[in-house]
């Protein structure tokens, strides 16, 4: 049967390597608990990295498993009245990505004890392997893991005392594609459905295709657990997954208005077999799943949250927190280490996790109860690991979660955050706009478009337009623009824009890369240079008057205030991760006019305001307030889950003299954004007392720095791969604060009971930056330490200069002089809320 596939040689090569194993050692090593992991990672990584990484195969640990299994047991007994849980005759249990069979094992060890316990004796191992041949089934996709996966199953069989196979048996661990072949009998007969529509020739295989296809048309499926795949750039859903995802883009754009999502990464089509398995198949069961905690809360997934808080009971999830994208720390606020991480072996997934449980009993009526756990305040892997499995031997199981309240107002979000009955109603930010948030500036060329110094950049673009310079030449000092990239031929793309265009020192333009990280960008609309130059926000650009940047959704925990203002073109991960910018006006015909909705000029017109478009200080009265009402402490607390969960919502105030107020507020925000703009009091002439101690350069036992005290070397930042930056440690100092910072003590309320000292290097620091002020976030960015992570010296590239450190001095006390307006921001924002005046109907 073999022959026809031409696998003789490589059959040979594989047994003569075989036969060179020490074969005692090497199973007396095999034998020892959780080995196979060793073959797993290890040899996709090296066989074929590719592949591995496309289908997002990680290991998963097995306490994360066990953890997980043993949770599906305890709700099956209470949730579903299955008295013995999975050892149940009647729970079919399905691992759609089973890999190498960790789920499958310790689900059979789970329904062994269970037997054990209720005194089945000798029957207990043949109980167990009929289990394994019917109702414990598994799908794969690689025919390496499959394997693994068999031997695994039949060790665990032999190692309970079971009768090995016989030679028509096997355990219900079949090689398919798990997305596939869930269609009705007359739709899978069409030629080899179950495959994709690969031509299946080889019998085994065939009758592999057959067997798994019974399974998932066939078997009344009562839990689907396991840790499917994640890639989200996997591809669009072929054809034969019929559609596998559409439901969960159904209104997307219609209804909450999302025009960009990714809903097409695997776990989230298993997600979607899972459901449809459960609620539309059996009609009960359970779902258990580790996957990427994107669909917790990211308004990307709104359409599914909602259709899986209404097909299910209760839903519990567990934040495993990990996101490498952003360093996520865990909330003992010590480590960013990913709860897979296993030290010598693997690092783990470098993505946010999250364990979720969900529970159909009955048909459903309502919404389902949503619980949401982030306790685990362990330091290390294994300790949090440890955390999880302690927690099994709880009786108050729930005592651990937090009651959320998924709503249309939140867009549905499982994480857990309030907002106020009136958020809801209140005017989404764009709705004040008469154009649509504009997208910001992408760059994708490693940065040789942007520089802090305005010199080098210009430097670099000359050469780089130099016509009397081969590519030879030019492309060790270009950076990012001497390699290719997706869509980006780097030399033709050089050779048609130096052909058409030329250096334009106009073209160098202040860029707003992040809050309070300005820097100098060449921005031209020639050839594709840039991944995106976004022409139609260069065109609004020179009437603008700023712009007001925020987005559609919160990504990060913490996500701090979601918007800026800016008077620069910006980036388009000026906040995570997406930056959208309204303009404040627009270019009219021969003067500047108002960027204001129909809807947000007939309320401006009811409060006696009717003609913005004649006097800009008008027009940007409702840009001023936001920026008011967003730098409230009280608006970002009392409404924190539908700030997540969506574009700002604003209060709207119902007369001339409260709007006006609250926009001479937004201005003085505005002026603390801009680090171009002076500011008396905090940058400029006699600081407030409050301020002058804050951020001080300090030498430990006085002295003036000079030299090597200006090079930054705590650890704040390194280089991860393909040129990110990835945030450190750092070095941080926390303490009281001392007898001469008493006006900052005083303060405690607004600026925290502690005070830091932030270290540049061993001999020189910022005295005094209080732990309100280093917390501050906006948009996902904790500001001053974002701010360092890319100014350590190996990224840099030299020292800092007095002038660079005397600037995050002065970012500390704008940070701060924003904390301090908090009283007014707060009061404001209450009147605002109280006379409230929605936005008209018009048209």
């Amino acid at each position: 049967q073999l022959q026809p596939l031409g696998l003789e040689e490589p059959l040979s090569w594989a047994a003569a390597a075989l036969e060179r194993v020490d074969r005692e050692t090497f199973f007396r090593r095999f034998d020892e608990a959780d080995a196979v992991r060793y073959f797993y990672e290890p040899f996709l990584a090296a066989f074929d990295p590719e592949l591995r990484k496309a289908l997002g195969v990680w290991y998963t640990p097995r306490e994360i498993v066990r953890y997980m299994v043993e949770r599906v047991d305890r709700v099956l007994r209470e949730e579903l009245g299955l008295a013995d849980g999975l050892a149940d005759p009647s729970v079919w249990v399905l691992d759609p990505c089973c890999g190498t069979g960790a789920y499958l094992v310790e689900v059979l060890d789970r329904i062994h004890r269970t037997l054990k316990a209720k005194g089945e004796g000798a029957l207990a191992a043949e109980e167990l392997k009929q289990a394994a041949m019917t109702r414990v089934a598994g799908f794969e996709i690689m025919p390496a893991p499959y394997v693994i996966a068999h031997w695994q199953v039949g060790h665990t069989l032999r190692a309970a005392g079971a009768a090995t196979f016989g030679a028509d048996e096997s355990a219900a661990i079949y090689l398919t594609n798990a997305l596939t072949g869930w269609a009705a009998p007359e739709e899978a007969a069409k030629p080899d459905a179950a495959q994709g529509g690969l031509r299946v020739t080889y019998p085994p295989l065939a009758n592999e295709r057959d067997k798994a296809a019974r399974v998932k048309r066939e078997r009344p499926i009562l839990v689907v657990l396991g840790n499917p795949p994640y890639n989200a750039f996997a591809g669009t859903s072929p054809a034969e997954e019929s559609g596998l995802v559409a439901p969960y883009k159904e209104g997307l754009q219609t209804v909450w208005g999302i025009r960009k999502f990714n809903l097409d990464d695997l776990y989230v089509r298993f997600f979607r077999v899972a459901e449809r398995r459960i609620a539309e198949g059996t009609g009960r069961g359970v779902v258990c799943f580790v996957s990427n905690h994107s669909w917790i809360g990211s308004s990307s997934f709104v359409v599914m949250r909602q259709r899986i808080v209404s097909e299910f009971d209760r839903i519990w999830i567990d934040n495993l927190h990990g996101d490498r994208k952003i360093s996520e720390r865990g909330p003992d606020g010590r480590t960013s280490e990913t709860i897979f991480a296993i030290r010598g072996f693997s690092p783990g997934i470098q993505q946010g996790t999250a364990i979720s449980l969900l529970v159909r009993t009955k048909p459903r009526v309502g919404l389902a109860r949503v619980l949401f756990n982030d306790r685990h305040d362990a330091s290390s892997a294994e300790d949090r690991r440890g955390q999880l499995l302690d927690s099994l031997t709880s009786e108050a199981f729930d005592a651990f979660y937090e009651t959320t309240a998924p709503s249309p107002g939140n867009r549905f979000s499982f994480r857990p955050g309030s907002a106020t009955d009136a958020y809801v109603g209140w005017a989404p930010l764009p709705h004040l706009a008469a154009i649509a948030p504009l997208n910001g500036l992408m760059e994708k060329r490693g940065g040789a478009l942007i520089d802090g110094d305005r010199g080098d950049l210009v430097e670099r673009m000359k050469t780089y337009f130099d016509p009397g310079r081969d590519w030879d030449s030019v492309k060790g000092e270009i950076g990012g623009l001497g390699e290719d990239a997706a869509g980006f031929s780097a030399r033709s793309t050089r050779t048609r824009t130096v052909e058409k265009v030329g250096f334009q020192e106009a073209r160098i333009n202040r860029y707003f890369l992040r809050p309070f990280d300005s820097r100098w960008a060449y921005v031209t609309e020639a050839g594709p240079l840039w991944n995106r130059v976004r022409p139609e926000l260069l065109r609004v650009l020179p009437d603008a008057n700023g712009f007001i940047a925020s987005r559609p959704s919160g990504v990060a925990n913490p996500e701090g205030v979601p918007l800026i203002w800016t008077p620069l073109l910006g980036d388009d991960h000026a906040l995570r991760t997406d930056a959208y910018y309204a303009p404040m006006l627009l270019r009219g015909d021969g003067r500047p006019r108002a960027n204001l909705s129909q809807a947000a000029r007939a309320w401006l017109a009811a409060l006696g305001l009717p003609d913005p478009d004649s006097d800009p200080a008008i027009a940007t009265l409702p840009w001023h307030h936001a920026l008011a009402i967003g730098y409230a402490p009280a608006w970002l607390a009392e409404n924190e889950a539908g700030i997540r969960g969506d574009w700002p919502r604003i209060p709207l105030p119902g007369s001339a003299d409260l709007l006006t107020a609250s926009a001479a507020l937004g201005a003085r925000v505005a002026a603390l954004l801009d680090p171009d703009t002076p500011v008396q009091g905090v940058t400029s002439g006699t600081i407030l007392p409050v301020l002058a101690a804050i951020a001080v350069p300090t030498k430990p036992g006085g002295g003036a720095m000079a030299g090597e005290d200006y090079a930054l070397t705590a650890g704040w930042g390194h280089a991860g791969k393909g040129g990110a930056v990835m945030p450190g440690r750092g070095r941080l100092l926390t303490r009281p604060y001392a007898p001469d910072e008493t006006a900052a003590a005083a303060e405690a309320g607004h600026l925290g009971s502690r005070t830091h000292d932030v270290f540049l290097n061993a001999e020189a620091y910022w005295r005094n930056v209080p732990e309100q002020v280093w917390n501050f976030t906006i948009g996902g960015y904790q500001v001053l330490k974002k701010f360092l992570s890319y100014r350590e010296r190996p990224l840099l590239g030299r020292p800092l200069i007095a002038g660079e450190v005397r600037y995050v001095r002065e970012v500390a006390r704008r940070l701060a002089a924003l904390r301090l307006m908090a009283p007014e921001l707060d009061a404001n924002y209450r009147a605002c809320a109280a006379a409230h005046r929605p936005l008209p109907v018009v048209g």
